[in-house]
C-alpha cells in the first residue's frame, strides 16, 4: 500500500522590496499599468502582474490596500526598473506620489498540496514583536525548504522564468489577470491569447531520474530522447536537492505535453515532467 503524502503546514517568511503610492489618483494610475482590478481593492492584498506592451511578464506584484495608500510589494521583479517606469508615466496633472523603497517581511502559511495563491499574506517590519516570534517558529521553512517549495509551486524567478520572453499565461498565472477590467498595459496580447487559446508553451516541474548529472553543461534544451531527435522545451531553473537528485522548472512546448516521458537533458539525463501545484493554465 502506498504511503499517503503528509500535507505539512509550513510558515513562509521572506523579506521583499516595497514602496507606496499615495494620492487620489493612485488606484486609477495603477489600474492602467497592472493586470489586476485595483479599483475594487479594499483592505486586501491583490496579486497582479506588470507586463510589457506586448504582454511579456516583467514582474509579479502584491498590492496591499491600506486606508490612505497602496503598498506595492515587489514579489518578483526589478524594483529599480519598476519605479523608474512608474515615475516616467506620471503626468503633471496626476495626484500620484511614490515613496522611497524599503523592505518588508512577508508571512504566509502554506503547504505542499495547495497553491500559494489561496491564502492571504501578512506584512510587518523587523521591529514588530511578531517578527521574532515567527522567525523562531518550528514550522518556519529554512532556505533550502523554501527554494524547493517554490520550485514545486512554479513560482517564477527573475532572469530565469521572467526572462523577457514568457507571458504570464505560459507561466500559469492566468488567475492574476482580470479579463473584464478596462485597458491596461499588455491587455491586447492577453485577450488575444485567451480568446484563441494560442499558448505555445507551458511551465512544468522537472526531476532528474539518472544518477549522473552534468551541471556544467550549457545546453539547457530538453529533448524527446537521448538521441536528441527533437526539442520539446528548455530548462529555466535548477535546484540541487542532494548529490544525486535535482529538480527545476522548464518551459515545455504544448504539442509535446501529452507525450510519454521521460525526456532527456544534457544537464540531468532522463527527466520526468509534471504539472506544478501552483500553476493554472488556459
Amino acid at each position: 500500500m502506498s504511503k499517503i503524502k503528509e500535507n505539512k503546514k509550513q510558515i513562509w517568511l521572506e523579506k521583499f522590496d516595497c514602496f507606496s503610492i499615495t494620492g487620489k489618483d493612485s488606484k486609477r494610475f495603477l489600474n492602467g499599468i497592472t493586470t489586476g482590478n485595483i479599483m475594487d481593492l479594499n483592505n486586501n492584498v491583490l496579486k497582479t502582474c506588470w507586463l510589457s506592451p506586448n504582454g511579456i511578464l516583467k514582474a509579479v506584484l502584491e498590492i496591499n490596500g491600506l486606508d490612505n495608500q497602496l503598498e506595492i510589494i515587489v514579489f518578483v521583479g526589478n524594483t529599480i526598473e519598476i519605479k523608474k517606469y512608474f515615475n516616467n508615466i506620471i503626468f503633471p496633472s496626476d495626484d500620484v506620489s511614490l515613496s522611497d523603497t524599503s523592505s518588508i517581511n512577508r508571512l504566509q502559511q502554506v503547504d505542499d498540496m495547495n497553491s500559494w495563491r489561496i491564502t492571504q499574506p501578512v506584512f510587518f517590519k523587523n521591529e514588530d514583536k511578531k517578527y521574532d516570534f515567527f522567525n523562531n517558529n518550528s514550522n518556519l521553512m529554512n532556505n533550502n525548504e523554501m527554494q524547493l517549495w517554490k520550485i514545486n509551486q512554479a513560482i517564477p524567478t527573475l532572469d530565469n522564468e521572467i526572462n523577457g520572453k514568457n507571458n504570464p499565461l505560459e507561466l500559469g498565472l492566468v488567475d492574476l489577470i482580470d479579463f473584464n477590467k478596462g485597458c491596461y498595459l499588455g491587455q491586447e496580447t492577453m485577450s488575444k491569447i485567451r480568446n484563441v487559446s494560442s499558448l505555445k508553451q507551458e511551465i512544468r516541474v522537472w526531476m532528474a531520474k539518472d544518477k549522473d548529472l552534468n551541471l556544467e553543461s550549457e545546453d539547457k534544451t530538453i529533448y524527446s530522447n537521448q538521441n536528441k531527435e527533437k526539442s520539446v522545451g528548455y530548462i529555466t531553473s535548477i535546484y540541487k536537492l542532494d548529490s544525486r537528485i535535482i529538480k527545476g522548472l522548464a518551459m515545455i512546448k504544448r504539442k509535446h505535453l501529452d507525450e510519454v516521458n521521460p525526456f532527456f537533458s544534457d544537464i540531468a539525463g532522463q527527466i520526468s515532467i509534471d504539472k506544478s501545484v501552483g500553476s493554472t493554465f488556459l
